[in-house]
């Protein structure tokens, strides 16, 4: 990432806090002109506070701890004003979109998982699939279009499984391998972990097979590489790898040594990573090596879906509507 796009993410920061600021002025104004002993309260709560600071600084503990005390009091007579107006209790404390670092992008010197994910997002112009995750998420996510008892089974076993490896991510870096025909919903669970993940604050890269191994190999054959960030870096280490449809990449000895580099270095880093396929447990193996499907075999949960595929189903009823 270079010097102009970390300053458009950093100031995307400054204009929410500038937006905030706004907003409590705002709202303060409005509170003034309805609630006036509220302003008095406030001008007597800022005195109050130089002459409590003044006090500390002479040791002069007993009466700082008196107005420290007049000044709680003060607040939350604060409180009860502003909800006998008729406002919230915290109106003029409007939430940050991010209360983790307060909307400033770092906690402490370290950068937010907040940033990190902004980082990430422009990098790899996630724009696309943070679009899809606002339609394909465990809050859209219905079971009836699986209209085979045995399909339905499978799908809500793959979700328990997708399900579990959300509730416990920050405990285990749990691994998933979803398989089975196009259509089946694979993708769909697969964007559901990446929301969640999200959601609770965690970095996470998705990216289609194709697309992953191109970006790859346009750095690794690069005549200029060196002056560029190494993608490698964010895929190894990135909270959460989702790697969608496995097999429709075209496969040859480069793809199968940067699977196996990317399946194992996220293994000794405790990442966690999500794999979807229309190939079954035999074709990985005869496609990318058996070396390969035996560290998927033990490092991934594994569950495969089977039924036909569900956007032709959802064609089909919206045609009888």
């Amino acid at each position: 990432m270079n010097n102009t796009q970390y300053e458009k993410i950093m100031r995307r920061y400054d204009e929410r806090q500038i937006r905030r600021n706004r907003l409590i002025e705002e709202r303060k104004k409005e509170v003034y002109e309805k609630v006036p002993e509220y302003r008095e309260i406030d001008n007597q709560i800022a005195s109050m506070s130089i002459k409590a600071g003044l006090e500390a600084l002479s040791s002069n503990n007993s009466h700082s701890l008196n107005l420290s005390e007049e000044i709680e009091n003060l607040r939350v007579k604060k409180g009860l004003l502003l909800t006998q107006a008729g406002f919230s209790i915290n109106y003029l404390d409007p939430p940050y979109v991010c209360d983790i670092c307060k909307d400033t992008g770092f906690v402490g010197t370290n950068k937010c998982s907040c940033l990190k994910q902004a980082i990430l997002d422009l990098s790899y112009e996630q724009s696309n699939i943070k679009n899809m995750l606002y339609e394909e998420n465990f809050d859209t996510l219905s079971h009836d279009y699986q209209t085979n008892s045995e399909d339905r089974e499978r799908f809500m076993q793959a979700e328990t499984a997708a399900r579990n490896l959300c509730e416990n991510f920050e405990k285990e870096h749990g691994n998933l391998l979803l398989l089975g025909p196009v259509g089946t919903g694979k993708s769909f669970l697969s964007n559901c972990i990446a929301n969640e993940i999200i959601k609770r604050g965690h970095s996470v890269i998705y990216f289609s097979a194709i697309s992953l191994f191109e970006h790859i190999s346009s750095y690794k054959f690069s005549k200029d590489k060196y002056s560029l960030e190494n993608p490698l870096n964010d895929i190894y280490s990135c909270d959460l790898l989702v790697i969608d449809d496995l097999g429709s990449e075209i496969t040859n000895n480069f793809v199968c040594t940067e699977l196996f580099n990317i399946i194992n270095e996220r293994h000794l880093r405790k990442k966690s990573t999500v794999i979807s396929t229309n190939l079954n447990p035999q074709e990985i193996a005869e496609r990318y090596s058996s070396r390969i499907y035996s560290r998927i075999h033990l490092y991934y949960d594994k569950k495969a879906l089977s039924g036909d595929d569900i956007r032709n189903y959802i064609k089909r009823i919206e045609k009888r509507k």
